[in-house]
């Protein structure tokens, strides 16, 4: 697994925390899938094993606490990408495989 960071105080929102992982070079878009995750719409399916999360930041839904959000920085030395994906967690998180869960969490 990666290293995990809390989310700093100077990062307080969702939109503020996505525009400092760009700059940082966490350019791509990654999507969730049960199995894996993938970018190039699409076109690039990267397995558990061939990712590593270097951060994550975890927002509170406003209204619902059960209705957040995690960013993770996500890189891949194999495939030479780093970038960022958002995951619901609660009553909209997406159903994963073991591999996956184990992944995600800390």
């Amino acid at each position: 697994m990666g290293n995990y960071s809390p989310m700093p105080s100077t990062m307080p929102t969702l939109s503020e925390t996505l525009k400092v992982l760009k700059a940082k070079g966490y350019t791509e878009d990654f999507n969730l899938k049960a199995d894996c995750i993938d970018c190039s719409n699409g076109n690039l399916r990267i397995s558990p094993s061939d990712f590593h999360i270097d951060q994550y930041f975890r927002f509170e839904g406003n209204t619902d606490p059960g209705d957040g959000a995690i960013v993770y920085a996500i890189s891949s030395e194999k495939y030479g990408l780093k970038g960022v994906l958002v995951n619901a967690y609660g009553i909209y998180a997406d159903p994963l495989t073991d591999e996956m869960v184990a992944k995600l969490t800390t």
